[in-house]
């Protein structure tokens, strides 16, 4: 069997930014992606813990019923339900993710993720994140297959530009509306028509 490898943010759960902005300027209007994005990128290489940065971000009182109300936030693709196990009999299924440990975990286990998924990799457990080359070569290993036997989606193209640079085939989810030259779908049902008909 190939394999297809998922990307989270704009795949699975519908926000590509994962919705972070909105939240942090409810509370603080005046943040700016500048003043948010450093601190989320160090928590997406585990350099940072997922409570650290709401702390970083200025935020007190109960952290962890913060990042709840957060995390609540966040809405699944829900056709990945019916179309996933679709696909689960046609490849090995893995996740490929740049996200904090925590926040993957708690979404993970709230959208019951893990049954799906035949490998997981997420950034902040690694400490490498896309689209570094490393993470896609720890995946392959993990696997235990070739670049040449995987098909990669996630939104963003310079992602897909890493996976195809080591040999993998690659689609553009496009929850972005951005323009790509190369294989294209805009949802679930389109990707399964895509990969199984191959």
């Amino acid at each position: 069997m190939k394999v297809l490898i998922l990307d989270m943010y704009g795949v699975i759960i519908k926000d590509p930014d994962g919705g972070l902005m909105p939240f942090v300027n409810r509370t603080f209007p005046h943040l700016s992606r500048d003043d948010v994005y450093p601190h989320w990128q160090k928590g997406n290489i585990g350099e940072l813990s997922s409570l650290d940065l709401f702390i970083r971000l200025g935020f007190e009182g109960d952290l962890r019923k913060i990042e709840k109300e957060y995390l609540d936030t966040l809405e699944i693709n829900e056709s990945f339900y019916e179309i996933a196990p679709i696909l689960k009999k046609h490849y090995h299924l893995a996740l490929l993710s740049n996200d904090l440990s925590e926040w993957s975990r708690y979404l993970r286990d709230k959208f019951k993720l893990n049954d799906y998924f035949d490998v997981i990799i997420v950034s902040g457990d690694v400490k490498i994140k896309k689209p570094d080359a490393q993470i896609f070569m720890l995946t392959l290993d993990k696997l235990g297959h070739q670049a040449s036997d995987c098909i990669y989606v996630d939104d963003r193209r310079s992602n897909l530009a890493a996976a195809q640079s080591l040999g993998m085939d690659t689609v553009l989810f496009n929850s972005r509306n951005v323009q790509y030259e190369g294989k294209t779908v805009s949802n679930f049902e389109e990707l399964a028509d895509m990969l199984i008909n191959l």
